[in-house]
């Protein structure tokens, strides 16, 4: 599978870019996987150990300078060591990585950590951003569109003093719960005269009509309706459709993002990135970017627009359903020295196992 989601056959070999030479390409492929293992500059004499090439340290150091010139790799500091740049890393993504798909022991794995049964939607794509973080040692990403479709039933069920739950069943099935602030001391009445009242005025309309209908005859109502119970329609109803068209993202495992970081500069931007995420605009870019392939789409550094040159890479998958529409996106977050050969086709597997869930 290639980055746009082309299946290969396991190890076959890689097609060199263009503009490098084989010598060029062993020398850049060798630091790539040195720094994603490492993450530290490699320098002449290890890749004279390593490269499967008769190379002396001379002839390594001089190529090593080609690649610099090319812009292919940097020196961190005084170091004779390279690493990659963000133009270098594409570069190996693109023509010199190798990997091979899942094996049918981890994608049983997948499938039997995102099985549905007996768990609401939100908690099985909530284990599935825990699991695409623990595979990949990076923040996994699920975002999932709200539900457009019509509506089935609604419940407001107490919980500790002070909240509720919101159970909300969509006409194909699907389950939704969210937790409101209630004023303490609501009877149990007041919850079930506020699923009551809703339910027996849903007929089948979108959330976006309901809330828009439900507005009018609160306010109508209001004088024969339990204070109580008008309160607790329109919390729920706000905490429902408060998110927009965004969707419902979520993010598991930032803090793998954070731990190898120690320049200010750096952990600045990578909290930025994470306060854009919760952004309705970031969210709808990123299914935007989804869109645009049909397989995984690999961003290094800069190249989504969504966030600066922060040492990051994104790789992220369109989740489908079973008639070919995108119904979420499914990705990663990590660090550029993420093992790509790895986490490319686990994002690949586990978006289409999301997609049939979300279908």
């Amino acid at each position: 599978m290639d980055r746009h989601g082309v299946t290969l056959p396991p190890n076959q070999p890689a097609v060199l870019p263009q503009g490098l030479d084989s010598r060029s390409a062993a020398v850049l492929r060798e630091i790539v996987e040195q720094y994603v293992e490492t993450g530290e500059p490699v320098g002449s004499r290890t890749l004279s150990r390593r490269l499967p090439l008769t190379l002396s340290p001379a002839t390594i150091r001089n190529v090593m300078a080609d690649l610099t010139d090319a812009g292919l790799l940097y020196a961190p500091h005084t170091s004779a060591g390279r690493l990659p740049t963000d133009r270098g890393l594409r570069l190996f993504v693109d023509g010199l990585l190798q990997f091979g798909d899942l094996a049918e022991e981890e994608r049983d794995a997948i499938d039997a950590a995102l099985s549905s049964h007996g768990r609401s939607l939100q908690d099985t794509l909530a284990e599935a951003s825990t699991l695409l973080s623990g595979l990949s040692a990076a923040a996994g990403l699920v975002l999932a569109p709200k539900a457009e479709g019509a509506l089935k039933h609604i419940e407001f069920v107490p919980l500790a003093s002070g909240r509720a739950l919101v159970v909300l069943v969509s006409s194909e099935g699907q389950v939704e719960n969210r937790v409101i602030d209630i004023p303490i001391g609501v009877p149990p009445s007041a919850l079930q005269q506020a699923s009551n009242f809703l339910n027996a005025r849903l007929a089948g309309q979108t959330l976006a009509d309901f809330r828009t209908n439900m507005s009018d005859e609160i306010a109508r109502d209001r004088n024969t309706l339990d204070e109580l119970a008008a309160g607790i329609i329109e919390a729920g109803l706000a905490t429902w459709g408060g998110e927009g068209r965004g969707g419902n993202l979520i993010v598991r495992g930032q803090g793998r993002l954070l731990a190898d970081v120690t320049q200010i500069e750096k952990l600045a931007s990578i909290q930025t990135l994470f306060e854009r995420l919760e952004a309705q605009e970031t969210m709808l870019r990123l299914l935007e970017l989804a869109e645009t392939s049909d397989g995984v789409r690999i961003f290094i550094g800069a190249e989504s627009g969504l966030f600066g040159s922060a040492g990051v890479s994104m790789i992220v998958a369109p989740a489908r359903n079973a008639t070919n529409r995108i119904v979420g996106a499914i990705g990663v977050i990590g660090p550029t020295r993420i093992n790509y050969g790895r986490v490319i086709p686990v994002v690949d597997y586990t978006a289409r196992v999301v997609g049939r869930l979300l279908g």
